[in-house]
């Protein structure tokens, strides 16, 4: 028999109170004293979302891959470990087959054991995705409310802005009159290459894709 812990978070949770590594690893350690069990290895997952199967992640696909009979698996919380209700529930019922007890701490204790503590993942599991869920729409509905004030959402800098100070898209006055001379190029007939040779000239990096592209957000013009 061989007893291991688990931790994870995800990089947007690696700061939430009482989900840090370090929290999750002390619950754990102290956990298997009080209950005499004798951690052989403490995986360690860091900036993996919980949406990944943990037969996928990096830690965790190693660590239950080696699992036998007999072993013990002990985590601090239900959702460190399982994407969605369902997911817990196979995962669980795979354990149990193969003759595998796991410990939730949120959870007191084994929860792979009997019918009741059964009933009990089924619940909170559902809580827990249902959690997951509202945190994705919350983000989901920041993100809308910054794209409509024309806040800057991360990748690639659309030509002819720049970040302004409140994390705004601000036109750059430079890039602004090349988009200009662009659409007036393209007006007259010029190929998206030669307008693309030109802005070079200029010394605006662009390629004629480049060019497609500012052109499509900007005319009707292809």
């Amino acid at each position: 028999m061989t007893d291991y812990g688990y931790c994870r978070v995800s990089t947007a949770r690696q700061a939430s109170e009482g989900e840090s590594l370090d929290v999750q690893r002390r619950q754990i350690v102290g956990y298997a004293h009080m209950h005499g069990l004798t951690l052989r290895e403490v995986a360690i997952e860091e900036g993996v979302s919980g949406s990944v199967p943990v037969q996928e992640r990096p830690k965790g696909g190693p660590l239950f891959a080696k699992l036998r009979k007999g072993d013990v698996v002990i985590a601090a919380k239900l959702d460190r470990l399982f994407r969605s209700a369902l997911d817990a529930l196979q995962v669980v019922e795979d354990l149990r087959k193969r003759g595998i007890s796991l410990h939730l701490l949120d959870l007191g204790g084994d929860i792979s054991g009997n019918g009741l503590s059964k009933l009990f993942l089924t619940i909170a599991a559902a809580f827990a995705e249902a959690e997951r869920d509202r945190i994705r729409e919350r983000i989901g509905q920041v993100k809308a409310d910054q794209k409509a004030r024309g806040r800057y959402l991360g990748g690639i800098m659309p030509f002819g802005y720049r970040r302004g100070e409140n994390g705004e898209l601000a036109p750059h006055e430079a890039e602004q009159a090349a988009i200009r001379e662009m659409l007036a190029l393209r007006a007259q007939g010029k190929p998206l290459r030669a307008i693309a040779e030109a802005m070079r000239a200029k010394g605006f990096k662009i390629s004629h894709e480049g060019v497609k592209g500012v052109l499509g957000a900007h005319s009707t013009f292809s």
